[in-house]
């Protein structure tokens, strides 16, 4: 009896191990996770110096992992089992007090950050005539550790930000903004969602505000906005991965101008123009942060209608990550011109597309999570 039972969970195994390599074989492979609220591992490519330097391997189990068949539903699984265990974290997302979720930080070494801000200073070498500026936001692990559960382990985002800015200090034609600064004095209003690794669009206006008046011109007080509210069931990239159970949602709302400039935005990868920067779509999507401007494209322009002489700027280059496009609709206000290019997925010289097109300043603004964890800030060099 007990080698019959035994046979038959072999047998059960075997068939369970064929039925998910078939269904690997036979699926096709996503570039998005919509639940982990990220960019999969494309399909690694086999090359001697990739073997050499042991890239392949590593990638073909990224590969595998991210592609895994209903690897949704085991995250999924995994999540309720650590809530039942009574864990406060799982795949790297902290479930901290007030309802906010924190997604685990870990500093960059110095040689690492000192790579980093070497680019930016020599982007800034390369364009002697352009006047750039470098916004650094904290996510909202580095503005409210005392929200993390109890003697939870988290590294501090003021220090990396602080290194930054004395890093590029002295650098000529470079202004940084440290988002601490920025930010900290706000950081009883809701400035960050609970749920997302985003700030709010009250936490966009407040770096807007402090980018406006280092620029010389004059922000627009909150008091010329109306706030509307365009969803209260955002469940963001925090809550996608963390699948911590009875999260409560955040509101997303857009502050709208009471006296509005029109302005197109025309996105270079698909060749497209929109007379909105915004994309109602995604509201009845779960990433529906990228309703603002549509989510995250290489290179994008946006052009407002301000009448000649009006304008605080003629032409701009934002180079950035998502923390730039609830920011974006204050900026086309001042600046009739924006070109607005992601590193992750640009590859030209920066330089030259600047030069090419006229373009006097730059900012640059990034969160502290994306630039210690992504290297693509290093393109700077092209």
């Amino acid at each position: 009896m007990k080698k019959h039972t035994d046979r038959l969970l072999v047998i059960w195994f075997v068939l369970t191990i064929a039925v998910l390599a078939l269904l690997f074989l036979l699926s096709p492979a996503r570039k998005f996770s919509e639940l982990e609220n990220r960019y999969l591992q494309v399909a690694p490519k086999l090359t001697w110096d990739n073997l050499i330097a042991k890239k392949f391997a590593e990638e073909a189990e990224t590969y595998v992992t991210d592609h895994f068949p209903l690897r949704g539903n085991w995250v999924g699984v995994k999540s309720a089992a650590e809530q039942l265990r009574l864990q406060q974290e799982n795949n790297g997302i902290y479930k901290g007090k007030d309802g906010y979720l924190f997604e685990k930080f870990t500093k960059p070494d110095s040689e690492t950050l000192g790579k980093y801000t070497d680019a930016i200073k020599e982007y800034a070498a390369a364009n002697p005539g352009a006047k750039l500026t470098f916004l650094l936001a904290p996510t909202s692990i580095g503005l409210y550790p005392d929200k993390l559960p109890w003697k939870a382990p988290f590294e501090r985002q003021d220090q990396v930000n602080e290194e930054v800015g004395e890093r590029l200090q002295g650098t000529a034609n470079l202004t940084y903004l440290n988002g601490f600064g920025i930010l900290s004095p706000h950081g009883s209003e809701p400035i960050y969602y609970r749920t997302d690794h985003h700030w709010t669009t009250l936490g966009a206006y407040y770096a807007y505000e402090a980018y406006a008046k280092q620029m010389g011109w004059t922000p627009h007080p909150l008091k010329d906005y109306a706030v509307k509210t365009v969803s209260d069931s955002f469940l963001g990239s925090y809550h996608t991965r963390g699948q911590f159970s009875l999260v409560k949602p955040d509101r997303m709302q857009i502050f709208v101008p009471k006296e509005p400039v029109a302005t197109s935005v025309y996105v270079a990868d698909t060749d497209t123009t929109s007379s909105s920067l915004y994309d109602e779509s995604y509201l009845a999507k779960k990433d529906k942060y990228s309703y603002f401007l549509g989510g995250v494209h290489a290179l994008m322009t946006l052009t407002s209608d301000i009448p000649a002489g009006e304008e605080d700027l003629d032409k701009l280059l934002v180079i950035k990550d998502s923390y730039a496009h609830n920011i974006l609709p204050f900026l086309a206000q001042h600046v009739k011109e924006i070109h607005v290019i992601d590193m992750r997925y640009y590859n030209g010289s920066i330089s030259e597309y600047r030069k090419a097109n006229g373009i006097h300043h730059t900012l640059m603004l990034f969160n502290t999570a994306t630039f210690s964890e992504n290297n693509e800030i290093l393109k700077l060099g092209k």
